[in-house]
């Protein structure tokens, strides 16, 4: 990972696979689906420029919120809940041989999944 000066976002840049064609693809952690390619490195880093414009200005128009450099997800927060429910939490943890992260990760991811497919 590469850090660019202050007007331009983190970037990432890597070769694109067989699959994905030929050349560079750049991309921006902190703006997901925000992207650039080119034949080069280089011409990959010429078109980030326009693409992270794009992509801000398109959020704006859309009326979304446009997240701040460096608002990336890193898989962690705290959450409080009530002692009852840590317990409860845990005791399954323990009879199902899972750490009580595991467990909670998974009823999270469970209940998304119902939730989409109910959509």
């Amino acid at each position: 990972m590469e850090t660019r000066h202050q007007t331009l976002s983190r970037f990432e840049i890597r070769p694109l696979t067989d699959q994905e064609g030929t050349g560079y693809l750049v991309e921006f952690p902190d703006y997901p689906g925000c992207i650039a390619d080119g034949e080069t490195p280089e011409a990959a880093l010429k078109e980030d420029r326009d693409a992270l414009k794009s992509y801000i200005e398109t959020l704006k128009e859309l009326g979304r919120a446009v997240p701040e450099a460096g608002e990336v997800y890193g898989g962690q927060w705290r959450q409080r809940v009530p002692k009852s429910l840590h317990a409860a939490l845990a005791r399954r943890a323990d009879r199902e041989g899972v750490s009580l992260n595991k467990l909670a990760t998974a009823l999270l991811a469970e209940g998304l999944g119902r939730k989409a497919a109910s959509d």
